[in-house]
């Protein structure tokens, strides 16, 4: 339920019209809202907000390298289009960023995966993702491993000509992961396995959180819909 009223809300945001700054303001309340009723710290949102400043970085040239009418701002000559397409990116990414968030802090990795599942996702897309979420700490925990016996050996890459040892490490690691999956896959046929993972059940959502996600996406529907309205 959650996976889909996040779904539902991300494309209210990228159906409101990018001139109707009031209903951006509006989506922005709403998820600072949720966001205080689910008792996160903003510090926590904000860092993890970060992830989306490639997007930013790129959003910022399009003024710069758009055509069309110009307009002078602190002695700058930047196209009308790119501004508004800049703010569009600006606007969109972050809320739907934001709300990504709110998903992953309140759910559960089994519950995301029973969600994708009830939304009839790819049953081996499915699988990846679950299999990517748990070994992924085993990875990290490789690689750690790797960085301190690079460090022991005295590594300490000031220059581009020391970066072989690093390409060689991250080479090893890949060959790695790759014979563990090779493994795991041997010891999951073993077992029975015929390409479908057993289900996950979980019990179903109480009525106050069907009427959250009513009142959620009823509010973006509406703020979209007035966003084209008051065009």
């Amino acid at each position: 339920m959650k996976l889909a009223t996040t779904l539902l809300f991300v494309l209210a945001v990228v159906a409101t019209p990018r001139e109707a700054f009031w209903a951006f303001s509006v989506f922005t309340l709403l998820l600072a809202a949720m966001t205080a009723w689910a008792l996160i710290p903003p510090g926590f949102v904000l860092r993890r907000l970060l992830i989306e400043i490639p997007f930013l970085l790129f959003a910022v040239f399009l003024p710069f390298v758009g055509s069309g009418e110009r307009v002078d701002a602190l002695g700058l000559s930047l196209s009308v289009s790119g501004l508004w397409a800049a703010w569009n990116i600006l606007a969109k990414a972050t809320l739907g960023a934001w709300a990504s968030i709110l998903l992953a802090a309140t759910t559960q990795v089994p519950d995301l995966l029973e969600g994708f599942s009830r939304l009839r996702a790819p049953k081996v897309i499915t699988a990846i993702m679950g299999f990517m979420v748990r070994y992924l700490d085993v990875t990290v925990g490789e690689w750690n491993r790797m960085r301190i016996a690079l460090l022991s050996r005295a590594y300490r890459p000031r220059t581009l000509r020391q970066a072989g040892a690093l390409a060689t490490a991250s080479g090893s690691l890949f060959i790695r992961s790759y014979e563990r999956g090779e493994r795991v896959y041997l010891a999951m046929l073993a077992r029975g396995y015929t390409g479908e993972m057993p289900g996950i059940t979980s019990p179903a959502p109480a009525l106050r959180q069907w009427i959250s996600a009513a009142i959620v996406i009823s509010i973006a529907a509406a703020v979209a819909t007035l966003g084209w309205v008051t065009r």
